[in-house]
């Protein structure tokens, strides 16, 4: 019975063995099975089912022990993509290794990995998994290396993986795991030697878990967001830490000077504090030390120099002063040093080159080091980086650096070196990357320079190298950038400069180059930023620019470029930034600039161009500033322009442009800079401005505009500081809305058809109103009262209107900054203010064509500016608005303006204004004398007091303006002899002295035999002389016979005397009769006018 039930159980356990057998699948089927689910795993194609039988033999990847079970699984790096959902981990109970690196899986990491039992290295590093880690991994209780770094893994780190009770090496780095609120659940790990969670999002203070776990010798857990103080009680065995990008703060513990087997001390980017510390220089067995971008402060410790061993230090970017300590030359095993970005000063120590043989990098940029740079340098012979770009170096570059044979980058630039470029460069011929910008470098590029055949980068930008380009640097067949722009470099570029290379950058800006520019300069077509702007280069463009798609930035203004355009651009849809402003290009514009999408800024201003703006243009939705000024486009704008939703700036002044101004259905445009003047626009004022509430500038002069300014207009634009108006047919009164634009600086509304009074501008705030135009229209009122206080007004031009009243006395003092004041054809009264005298930087007064009375102010003598040869302020004032091709922050100017009769016609002056000073008071009812003071203004360049009731002799001193270009004092009542200082004045163009009583002999002499119209002298009955008639000399000397007079001579009397009483009896009557002597005057007036 017994027997019997012993072979029924083993039977039974038999069948039971066989049955489990059965329902767990092969290793090769479970294997294969998961293949199928891999996406293209061609690199597997050994496992197949034919050679299911030799799956530990002859399968990539796969090992087995010797029972045939698969220990090993190793498919790193083959690329393969998928899941390892598939994967029966059941049906491989004996995988010790899992190592699948460095492929393209995806998905989550599953919980059944936690049936290997046996498995001892997990290694799903450098791929993209993704989810939270699975704690079920805990239970791979015989698991030592754990690796699952760069991947997407995303939750809070499994507490239940420090309860590993085998692991030493753990590598969770490079995903985006958290913790949980202090680590909670979190156990120390005495098994473990190797940490590494970096890149990951954990916060908090330093772990407590980490520092319970010993016998860790390499912890990496930085770039996360841990903050607090660097614990003083870190596992001592650490051979390697790195807790650089957290937020630690507070001091370098003194603590770390205990952990006597450190090897490596990362630190970098955090917030600590209280400088270098000196302990650090006991620590024998540093190898590397980066201590970089902390705000520490102090000095370098020149124990540092203790450390023998180390060959890497990093300490930039601390903000550490002093001097370098020449001790550092004790680190003899150095091989990169890096101190940059601090304020070291004082010169670098000579035997830090002479002590360190095995340097390979020395970076101290962006210091204030001074001094020279030392030719010692040449004795560090392995130096492949030195970088000493922005400091204070000055003298000549050493000769000796072309000793450096093993060199491959080279920055010195941003100090002040001078002297020539070494010829002795040609020797590094393994140099990749020359930059000697922003220097005083003088003298030519070297020829030699074409033996650095490994050159792909030379910068010698914005230093004083003149000369031609070496024909040599056509050797360069690896040269990518090529910076030469702010020079004094001269002549043609070498022909064949671009033939077969890959220029990527090529800046020849602000140069004297001349002549084509290399017609294959861009034969690879990989050119991205090409400048040539401010030479003399002329002739076409190079062709293959027209392919050359990576484009983004192109500068060519201030040449004489010519052809089509259309021949030099084609579609470059990366093409941000174009200026060809300032050339003598042709062409249309094309539907292919449409395609270039990426385009915000473009300047073709000042070149021939032509043609009508087609709706293709509305593409260039990317568009920021425009500029098509001065050149022939005709047409109207497309009506779809305000597609062009991002514009900023628009200038297309001065071309043919007609029709009305397109409108706009968006609510806010960005628009800060308007200009369409010069053309013919027409209709009535743009409705789209009302939708610009960042309008900074706006100029719609000389076009056909009309009708009234919108009410909407004042409270529209509330930055507007250029309002530029004139020559259109704008009518009707300015709407006091406009008292709301408090920003106003500049405005010009001459030239239309406003009438009525002008409303209270700036009545409610400060005037910041530094030029006024109203001339040319039908204002009245008096002298516009709110210009009282307008601090910073240098110009007012009202003349031409139907103003009257009094001239007010504030101005002399309320409008300190007055330089320019036209007040002609208007209808003020009253006589001239005497406290003018006050406006230091007067220039130009014009007041002709009123009825003002009374003499001329004798205290015009003490105008400052006009007492001078040179004027102070000789440039016209600028108004600020907004500049596009500097910072945003930045302005540029609006150029002033001002009608003036200069020399016997009205002329605009645009910009020069600022070098003409004169005086103009004609065609008034001025008296008395011309005052002698005016003659100590002796910056004047023209004087007019023509038709007036002067009277006296002209002042002796004329003559010391010598300055005078125009002098018009005809149509008074001035007498006595011309001065013969007159003939003083070496640029008199222009003189008229007719209808006076002035007398005796015309000086003669220099400037004066040049005026040979004798209508000049005309009516003055008493003069004679060049140009007039020979001077009789009896007629003035007393040499006449008055004796024995006849009756013939008493009839003559009579005559005489009978005349004079006519007159008497005539000019009596015009003298007590008012409306008889208006008349007389005005049609005076009315001759000279026409004359």
């Amino acid at each position: 019975m017994a027997t019997h039930l012993a072979h029924t159980t083993a039977l039974l356990l038999l069948l039971l063995a066989t049955t489990t057998d059965a329902a767990v699948p092969s290793q090769a089927d479970a294997l294969l099975s998961w293949k199928a689910s891999l996406s293209d795993p061609a690199t597997l194609s050994s496992w197949n089912k034919a050679a299911a039988p030799a799956v530990c033999s002859s399968w990539q990847g796969v090992a087995c022990n010797a029972a045939g079970r698969v220990t090993s699984l190793t498919l790193r790096g083959l690329g393969l993509s998928g899941t390892l959902d598939t994967l029966n981990a059941t049906a491989l109970p004996a995988l010790a290794a899992l190592d699948l690196n460095n492929n393209n899986f995806s998905g989550h990491i599953p919980a059944s990995l936690s049936r290997l039992r046996y498995l001892a290295a997990l290694d799903l590093g450098s791929n993209m998994f993704d989810g939270p880690i699975p704690p079920q991994l805990s239970d791979l209780s015989s698991l030592v290396d754990l690796r699952l770094y760069s991947n997407n893994l995303v939750g809070d780190i499994p507490h239940q993986l420090t309860g590993l009770p085998s692991i030493e090496h753990f590598d969770l780095g490079s995903n985006y795991l958290t913790n949980p609120p202090g680590y909670r659940g979190f156990l120390p790990m005495p098994t473990i030697m190797f940490m590494s969670l970096y890149l990951n999002c954990l916060n908090g203070s330093f772990p407590e878990f980490v520092l319970s776990s010993r016998n860790i010798t390499y912890l990496d857990l930085s770039q996360n967001a841990l903050s607090g103080t660097i614990p003083d009680s870190l596992p001592p065995n650490l051979m390697y830490l790195n807790l650089s990008i957290n937020a630690f703060s507070g001091q370098i513990p003194a603590s770390l000077s205990t952990l006597r087997k450190l090897q490596d001390l990362r630190i970098a980017s955090n917030n600590l504090t209280g400088g270098v510390p000196e302990f650090l220089g006991s620590m024998s067995r540093l190898r590397v030390l980066e201590i970089v971008d902390n705000p520490l402060g102090g000095l370098i410790p020149p124990a540092l120099g203790n450390l023998g061993s180390l060959y890497y230090a990093d300490l930039s970017m601390n903000n550490l002063s002093g001097p370098l300590p020449p001790e550092l030359a004790g680190m003899r095993k150095m091989r990169e040093f890096g101190i940059s970005f601090n304020v070291l000063t004082g010169e670098i120590p000579l035997g830090l080159f002479t002590n360190w043989p095995e340097l390979i990098s020395f970076q101290g940029q962006n210091n204030s080091f001074s001094g020279k740079i030392l030719p010692e340098l040449h004795k560090a012979t392995k130096l492949e980086i030195l970088y000493l770009f922005t400091n204070n170096f000055t003298g000549s570059i050493p000769a000796e650096l072309g000793e450096l044979v093993n060199l491959r980058e080279l920055d010195l630039s941003v100090n002040g070196l001078t002297g020539p470029i070494p010829s002795s460069f040609g020797n590094l011929t393994q140099l990749t990357r020359l930059a000697l910008f922003f220097n005083m470098l003088t003298g030519t590029i070297p020829p030699e320079i074409g033996s650095m055949t490994a050159l792909q980068v030379l910068d010698v930008n914005t230093n004083q190298l003149e000369g031609e380009l070496p024909a040599t640097i056509t050797s360069l067949r690896n040269l990518s950038y090529l910076g030469l722009f702010n020079n004094l470099l001269n002549g043609t570029l070498p022909p064949e400069l671009g033939k077969g290379l890959s220029l990527t950058v090529a800046r020849f800006a602000n140069n004297n180059f001349s002549g084509e520019l290399p017609q294959r300069l861009c034969d690879s077509l990989t050119l991205q930023n090409f400048t040539a702007s401010h030479n003399n280069f002329s002739g076409r463009l190079p062709p293959c620019l027209k392919n050359c798609r990576e484009l983004f930035q192109v500068r060519l203004e201030g040449n004489r470029f010519s052809g089509d355009i259309s021949e030099a651009f084609g579609v470059h849809p990366s093409l941000g930034y174009l200026d060809i402003s300032g050339n003598q290009l042709t062409g249309k514009l094309s539907s292919d600039w449409s395609r270039c999408i990426s385009l915000t800024v473009l300047a073709m201003n000042n070149n021939h161009m032509f043609g009508n703006i087609d709706a293709t243009f509305c593409g260039l939705t990317s568009l920021q500033y425009l500029d098509l000024s001065n050149n022939q486009f005709t047409g109207e704008l497309p009506t779809c322009w305000w597609k062009l939703k991002d514009l900023f700036a628009m200038d297309v002044s001065n071309n043919s442009f007609s029709g009305e101004f397109p409108t706009s259905t968006s609510l806010d445009l960005p628009l800060q800079f308007l200009n369409l003047a010069n053309n013919y626009f027409l209709g009535i004022f743009p409705s789209v401005i009302e939708t610009c509430r960042a309008l900074n500038s706006l100029d719609l002069g000389n076009n056909m505009f009309f009708g009234d300014i919108p009410s909407w207009f004042g409270t529209s634009v509330p930055l507007l500081t250029v309002l530029s108006l004139p020559s259109n047919n704008f009518s009707g009164v300015l709407p006091p809305e406009l008292s709301q634009l408090s920003n106003l600086q500049f405005l010009d509304l001459s030239s239309n058809s406003f009438s009525g009074e002008i409303p209270m501008l700036m009545e409610n705030h400060a005037c910041p109103l530094q030029s006024f135009h109203l001339a040319g229209n039908g204002f009245t009122g008096t002298f516009p009262p709110f210009l009282e206080g307008c601090d910073s007004l240098a110009t007012i031009d009202i003349g031409n209107n139907q103003f009257f009243g009094g001239i007010p006395t504030w101005i002399g003092s309320q409008v300190p900054s007055l330089r320019i004041l036209s007040l002609r054809s208007n209808n003020f009264t009253g006589e001239i203010p005497s406290k003018l005298y006050r406006l230091s930087q007067f220039q130009l007064l014009d007041m002709a064509n009123n009825s003002l009375t009374g003499s001329i102010p004798a205290g015009f003598g003490n105008l400052t500016s006009m007492r001078h040869n040179l004027p102070p302020v000789v440039q016209p004032r600028r108004i600020s608005v907004f500049n596009w091709r500097t910072a945003p922050s930045q302005k540029d100017g609006f150029p002033d303006k001002i009608n003036i009769s200069w020399k016997g016609r009205e002329q605009t002056f645009w910009g020069t204004v600022g070098l003409i000073t004169g005086i103009d008071l004609s065609c008034n009812l001025l008296t008395g004398d011309i005052p002698e003071e005016i003659t100590y203004l002796q910056g004047l360049r023209f004087l007019n007091l023509s038709r007036n009731e002067l009277s006296g002799s002209i002042p002796d001193k004329i003559g010391s303006l010598v300055l005078l270009e125009f002098l018009d004092l005809s149509c008074n009542e001035l007498s006595g002899t011309i001065p013969p200082t007159i003939s003083n004045l070496p640029s008199l163009g222009v003189l008229n002295l007719s209808n006076n009583h002035l007398r005796g002999h015309i000086p003669t002499g220099n400037q004066l035999q040049t005026l040979a119209d004798p209508s000049i002298y005309g009516d003055n009955l008493g003069l004679c002389g060049f140009p007039l008639s020979t001077c009789e000399h009896t007629s003035y000397e007393g040499t006449e016979d008055h004796g024995g007079l006849g009756d013939a001579t008493w009839l003559c009397y009579s005559v005489i005397l009978g005349t004079v009483f006519g007159c008497w009896l005539w000019f009596g009557a015009l003298f007590f009769l008012q409306p008889w002597r208006y008349f007389f005057l005005h049609f005076v007036d009315g001759l000279g006018i026409r004359q």
